[in-house]
């Protein structure tokens, strides 16, 4: 029996490719991205000047202590106050996630890298701010100077876990480069999370704003889980009643 002819002659004479054969060009294999490596440097950059960002505000957020908190909400118990203000973060992480998931869709859209910077450190202001004020509610506010409690503050949020204050030991390493780390791994997972709100066309408003404020109560939940076990009692906290009604609201760090 003859075996097939990879190729048949034309009409003409002359060989061609036969039905159905594919060329050397079409079987070849796809060579591998050369920009992939690139591109793959330039997130890693981006995630560690967000993180270093994040670091430097720390410090700069303004954090309302026990007394401030239960002049502003009077009558209130520990839990009903910590349940106001998740409940404050997490309007205002929806809010932060409904916007830049709008400005994507405009005709001509800011540029995404910026806008998902702005949307991560805006939502890791809110809930940094939130981590710190639950921890007054609970009466366990870190020890150390304002530095070393933001450190501590960042700490519990990487690793969405109440601070152990009655460990020093744990508050002095947020200081090393093992938070760092931390930060940086959180904020990827947050940039992965967060991709849905740039979605086009009012999709992305939507999406965005509904799951930050579920990320929100999650880590808020998980942060309550941790200090409702180690809670101390608004009356065996020294001061615990403010002399007089508060000034008014701190005032937010300055913009660069």
């Amino acid at each position: 029996m003859a075996g097939v002819n990879p190729f048949r002659k034309r009409h003409e004479g002359g060989q061609g490719p036969a039905a159905g054969a594919r060329s050397r060009d079409e079987t070849a294999p796809v060579p591998a991205d050369p920009t992939a490596p690139v591109r793959r440097g330039r997130v890693r950059a981006t995630i560690a000047a967000i993180a270093d960002r994040i670091i430097e505000i720390a410090p700069r957020i303004p954090v309302r202590d026990l007394a401030t908190l239960r002049a502003q909400f009077p009558g209130l118990t520990p839990e009903e106050l910590a349940d106001k203000l998740v409940a404050g973060a997490c309007a205002g992480t929806a809010t932060v996630g409904a916007g830049v998931g709008a400005a994507a869709m405009l005709p001509v859209p800011p540029a995404m890298p910026a806008e998902l910077a702005t949307e991560i450190i805006g939502v890791a202001v809110i809930e940094l701010k939130l981590i710190a004020e639950l921890h007054e509610v609970y009466g366990l506010r870190p020890p150390g100077n304002l530095r070393q409690r933001a450190m501590a503050v960042l700490t519990s949020w990487t690793e969405e876990r109440g601070i152990d204050v009655a460990k020093p030991a744990s508050v002095n390493a947020a200081l090393g480069g093992q938070m760092k780390r931390e930060l940086r791994q959180q904020i990827m997972k947050r940039t992965l999370r967060n991709l849905p709100s740039l979605t086009p066309f009012m999709v992305g408003a939507t999406v965005g704003g509904v799951m930050n404020r579920r990320d929100t109560r999650k880590v808020a939940k998980k942060i309550r889980r941790d200090l409702r076990a180690k809670q101390v009692p608004w009356d065996a906290l020294p001061d615990a009643l403010p002399a007089s009604p508060p000034p008014g609201p701190a005032p937010l760090p300055p913009a660069d």
